[in-house]
């Protein structure tokens, strides 16, 4: 059952974590993601721009061949509390359109710009099948580019069962992101966790 709440963590006995990735699809960025998965046999979520679907329709093909999930995170990325429900309809289904002609598959998660959300759009996500997603290292803030350091300092206290991390592709230089990716993949792995879809992870939760 859909309820009207972010879902920053998923409550499982099982040892495994969604990273998720926003503003995407990057030519670079993304491909580097890719490959860090692939070696790390593991999978990820990205919440993908309609525009940068647009611009870059091949690597969003790429993602989806390897096995990530694509979920929404709107056409234009705007805060979807300052327009019209109208207007916030149109730029859930405009993304969620381009991520099915990609994918050939419906459109399971939503993650808000800015996390811009009230009853309206959480309702609003969920009349489109969705379930909205939230995360529990944003005081991580790799989108300003905090060096490694600090993302890594800001993300580890928030790894258990379940977690769901935030992370960016798109929109300017997240070399950063990147090397704190690399990182918090391998100390994980070390320690046993497996790395899944957001959806894989829904899935996992336990029957209270």
């Amino acid at each position: 059952m859909t309820t009207l709440s972010l879902v920053h963590r998923v409550s499982t006995r099982d040892k495994a974590v969604a990273f998720t990735f926003d503003d995407g699809p990057h030519p670079l960025y993304t491909r580097q993601l890719l490959d860090i998965f692939r070696k790390a046999n593991g999978k990820a979520t990205f919440f993908m721009i309609g525009q940068e679907i647009d611009a870059f329709e091949d690597i969003a093909a790429e993602v989806h061949q390897a096995g990530h999930e694509i979920a929404n995170h709107t056409y234009s990325h705007p805060d979807l509390t300052k327009l019209t429900l109208e207007e916030a309809r149109a730029e859930i289904q405009q993304a969620d359109e381009r991520i099915r002609q990609i994918t050939g598959q419906p459109v399971l998660s939503f993650r808000p710009p800015y996390f811009g959300v009230n009853e309206d759009i959480l309702s609003l996500a969920a009349e489109f099948g969705y379930t909205s997603i939230g995360t529990v290292n944003g005081e991580a803030k790799d989108w300003e580019q905090p060096g490694v350091e600090f993302i890594l300092d800001h993300t580890r206290p928030t790894i258990e069962n379940g977690s769901i991390f935030m992370f960016h592709d798109g929109y300017g230089e997240r070399a950063q992101t990147i090397e704190a990716v690399k990182v918090l993949l391998e100390e994980l792995a070390a320690e046993g966790y497996r790395f899944l879809t957001v959806s894989e992870l829904l899935e996992l939760a336990d029957q209270a």
